[in-house]
């Protein structure tokens, strides 16, 4: 009996996701439990698995369709079931569905209503070509009827016509110029940069011999897609800044205690487990205990109700390939700056490679996200709705201060907090911002507490 799978929830806060890459395609024997294609959310990139034993009988989306979260994406089964029923589209077709010819037989065998339509041909031999890759081939004047295509079949996509145009050679301005008189023809290679052909490098015409060949334009900009995960944090920045009132303060903090007492853990005994605790782990210490002192700031407005939390949920930003994600640390006020540490790194890591869990993606209820590193001196961190503040760290500097009747120059930190004016005011956010100073300051009265 035929089964579809569905495109599972990926978290709580996750509606969308991008389809990344099919790592099983029609007619194929799948088990359950085995991975079937690749998506991306706006936070992480992770594996869809069958839910049942069988052929794959029909994909429904093909890589970059943004599909919504439980739909069916595809159907398992026995060849020559009926699986239309399952089609979230009502049977419609993707438009760069696998084709195979229709005077060719399939190769696995399958019955007729398991494939789609081939589409008409281009020549007397059927050229297969992917509307998109067709398109891109017209506006760049690229000849697909000599390509070898990549794709199911023998298919030309659009990596095929991407790779044809990478190939082709480039000219500067003035051997275009030469070669648009007829008057000079191509050289295999030229002797620019990677390979571009100057003004010198173009070999005279021969009587009756043409110069037109298909040259491309080197471009004056790259094109790069906006899609996938970029254009989900796209989005989230956006709804951010337009659905949020968000005002941001800056203070600094004496970071003398904080770099002492990062110096004694990076000198302690290996067994302690401390060398690893950073400053940025220290400062999530001293704000977990701040937040429990301000359950306005620790706080999410969803709709018309704010909702104040007694745990701390402490998120923090990772930059990754894919780009920002957010992962959280459950109880963060109940751990140590070493647990806290190991959390994060931990975290982090699954981020960078992509595996992270999207449970370990939501749930925050504050945000904590370090440029200090970069050298940082104050910026505007952007809120993570629906939280009602987030704090952004930054790089560590000398700043004079009067000591008595003198002026030292002491090691200062600097915070910029970032909060939602619809639900905290400035008062508030003033006193939180001051209570994690004092607590950064002393952090080692802090730690003995």
């Amino acid at each position: 009996m035929a089964k579809p799978v569905i495109m599972p929830k990926q978290g709580n806060s996750v509606e969308t996701v991008i389809l990344t890459a099919w790592k099983k395609q029609v007619g194929e024997v799948v088990a359950q439990g085995e991975s079937l294609c690749e998506v991306e959310t706006d936070k992480a990139v992770m594996d869809v698995e069958s839910t049942a034993d069988g052929t794959l009988l029909a994909l429904f989306y093909q890589p970059g369709d943004e599909i919504p979260v439980m739909v069916n994406i595809a159907v398992v089964g026995q060849p020559g079931e009926d699986f239309s029923s399952f089609d979230p589209r009502g049977g419609s077709q993707p438009a760069d569905a696998d084709l195979v010819p229709a005077n060719q037989p399939a190769a696995l065998d399958l019955p007729a209503a398991a494939l789609p339509p081939a589409p008409p041909a281009e020549t007397a031999s059927e050229i297969f070509i992917s509307p998109r890759a067709r398109e891109l081939a017209k506006t760049k004047n690229v000849d697909y009827r000599q390509l070898t295509g990549s794709g199911p079949q023998g298919r030309i996509i659009e990596r095929d016509i991407l790779a044809a145009l990478q190939s082709q050679p480039t000219l500067s301005p003035v051997a275009k110029a030469m070669l648009e008189n007829g008057d000079f023809n191509l050289p295999e290679q030229g002797s620019g940069p990677r390979g571009r052909i100057m003004s010198k490098d173009l070999l005279p015409a021969t009587p009756g011999q043409s110069s037109a060949q298909p040259v491309a334009e080197e471009p004056e900009y790259d094109v790069i897609p906006l899609k996938g995960m970029r254009k989900l944090i796209a989005e989230r920045m956006m709804d951010s800044v337009l659905t949020t009132a968000q005002l941001t303060f800056n203070a600094s903090a004496d970071a003398r205690a904080l770099l002492a007492l990062r110096r004694r853990y990076k000198d302690s005994p290996e067994s302690y487990g401390l060398r690893k605790v950073t400053i940025n782990d220290l400062v999530m210490f001293a704000v977990s205990r701040v937040l429990l002192d301000f359950p306005d700031i620790n706080a999410h407005l969803v709709e018309n109700q704010i909702r104040r939390f007694k745990n701390v949920h402490l998120a923090f930003a990772v930059d990754t390939p894919r780009g920002l994600t957010v992962p959280v640390i459950r109880n963060a006020h109940t751990l140590s700056p070493a647990q806290i540490s190991a959390q994060a790194n931990r975290l982090a890591a699954a981020c960078q490679t992509g595996e992270v869990s999207p449970d370990n993606l939501s749930g925050g209820t504050f945000t904590v996200t370090n440029l200090g590193g970069l050298g940082i001196e104050s910026f505007t961190p952007i809120l993570n709705p629906p939280q009602v503040a987030i704090l952004g760290v930054n790089t560590i500097q000398l700043k004079p201060v009067r000591v008595g009747g003198a002026v030292e120059f002491i090691d200062h930190i600097s915070f910029s907090l970032t909060v939602n004016h619809q639900w905290v005011d400035g008062a508030p956010s003033a006193r939180f911002l001051q209570a994690v100073v004092e607590a950064v300051t002393h952090i080692d009265l802090l730690l003995a507490q």
